[in-house]
């Protein structure tokens, strides 16, 4: 680990003392043995340092410190709202006694699916350990189902110090649960041995749905708990397993019903900003945000680097504040003359192409849906919001040359996918990755149950070329 601190005193009498890293600085081990946000942590309060952080304290067996080079990285405060502990859940019922002959064990069910971490309060001998694992739901036999959490360990440690009751929490980890399973603690057993500590990024409520029908009510409220769980400093896919990671095809979906629960301007301008700082030298806008090196790809593609347009004006339309067309506006240009430079006649991620054609359609079973098509479609969406975008900030070059733009996609969409197309049947051979992609789908394919869709006749689209599906006339 290494730190970058600097602290400002302000005294009484005016002046500023200044308190920054240096050779000074001493360090030692303390109780947390390991931590990760996924993975989970281990605290053994053996090895608690009494009065560390007070005046006077006794560091004679304290290390040096090591002095690193300046990495260079920017120094900037963060825009964005705080993770805070929001609210705390107690069981909703009494804990399920599952101990065996050799170990006692119990979970605990906290009503529901939540982020954050558990307090633990108990008593044991010193050096007694205990585990605490967690799941979104149980299998048949009431165990804990963590299939779904892949590689990610998602477990906690903690080791008594043996003096009277004490009460834990993690510092460094988060977790996406309901059940909660307590292993190894040989004390009395209650509902309050657990609290589940609900974080989340620090949003006020803002918009409320009822009606007078139970099961739309409980989708609003799974909603609304879902993105509690996923709008934890970023936007993420989801909260458990080994992934957690800022897709930005899933915010570019959501971020009007986020807007609609809660005020989200100052967490989506924070995220804003790290899609500029991931956009790519091409002006490509990554699947995944803040950025991490994938294998396949350094291009969304489709409705996922669309994001990059479609977030700022969601947030224009809901708070309408100009600064956030204006502050994107780069990013949001760099990013259509990418799709431009890559899309000859005006077809995106056309079969030839060499480049990341997409995901697809992603949500949509068995659904042969052409990645162009989508590509095309967000295309053309893209050039219309554009040609507002720069409307509304004044620059009236600019909206033509998208209003422009966006009358040329439209035509070689409508040339190509509706009926009566002027394309022929027979296209240029598909790029490698399409190939790859395609051979992908098809296992996927046939993995599932076919979905018959039987005779296609349509008014609408050159069946010639593909078989429509919903996605296709939604996109159309």
């Amino acid at each position: 680990p290494r730190l970058l601190a600097q602290l400002e005193i302000t005294m009484a009498d005016g002046r500023v003392i200044t308190v920054a890293t240096d050779r000074s600085w001493k360090y030692q081990f303390g109780p947390i043995l390991e931590n990760d946000l996924i993975m989970g942590e281990a605290a053994d309060a053996r090895l608690d340092l009494p009065g560390w952080d007070a005046p006077g304290f006794d560091d004679k067996r304290w290390l040096d410190v090591e002095r690193f080079d300046d990495p260079g990285i920017a120094l900037v405060a963060t825009n964005g709202p705080t993770v805070r502990r929001i609210n705390r859940l107690k069981p909703v019922s009494d804990p399920d006694d599952r101990t065996t002959v050799t170990t006692e064990s119990y979970i605990f069910d906290l009503g529901q699916n939540m982020v954050g971490r558990v307090r633990f309060k108990g008593s044991a001998p010193a050096g007694t350990t205990v585990t605490f694992r967690f799941a979104e739901i149980l299998n048949p036999d009431g165990t804990l189902y963590t299939d779904n959490l892949r590689t990610a360990r998602v477990i906690d440690y903690y080791t008594f110090k043996g003096e009277g009751e004490e009460v834990w929490e993690p510092k460094f980890t988060f977790h996406g649960f309901r059940y909660v399973e307590l292993t190894g603690y040989p004390g009395p057993i209650s509902r309050d041995t657990i609290t589940g500590v609900v974080l989340h990024s620090e949003m006020s409520p803002t918009g409320h749905f009822e009606c007078s029908d139970p099961l739309l009510n409980q989708l609003q409220h799974n909603i609304v708990w879902a993105q509690k769980g996923n709008f934890l400093d970023i936007p993420t896919d989801c909260p458990q397993r080994d992934e957690r990671l800022g897709w930005t095809g899933d915010i570019q979906v959501f971020a009007r019903t986020a807007a609609f629960n809660m005020e989200v301007a100052s967490f989506l301008a924070k995220w804003m900003q790290e899609v500029a700082d991931a956009q790519g030298e091409r002006g490509n806008i990554p699947p995944v945000v803040p950025i991490i090196e994938l294998e396949f790809t350094d291009d969304g593609g489709p409705a996922w680097a669309d994001a990059a347009v479609i977030v700022p004006w969601t947030m224009y339309l809901c708070y309408g504040d100009q600064r956030t067309l204006e502050d994107n506006y780069p990013t949001m240009s760099r990013f259509m003359q990418f799709i431009l430079d890559a899309s000859p006649g005006y077809i995106r991620c056309a079969p030839e192409y060499e480049g990341w054609p997409g995901i697809g359609d992603w949500l949509s079973i068995n659904a042969d849906t052409p990645r162009d098509l989508i590509g095309t479609a967000f295309w053309a969406y893209d050039a219309g919001l554009m040609a507002q975008i720069a409307t509304v900030l004044g620059k009236d070059e600019d909206a033509d040359h998208y209003r422009r733009l966006l009358s040329k996609v439209k035509q070689a969409f409508m040339d190509r996918y509706l009926k009566g197309s002027r394309v022929p049947v027979a296209v240029a051979q598909p790029s490698e990755i399409r190939l790859r992609l395609e051979r992908n789908d098809a296992i996927a394919r046939g993995n599932l149950k076919a979905v018959d869709y039987g005779p296609i006749d349509s008014e609408v689209f050159n069946t010639d070329h593909f078989t429509p599906t919903q996605t296709a006339y939604v996109l159309a």
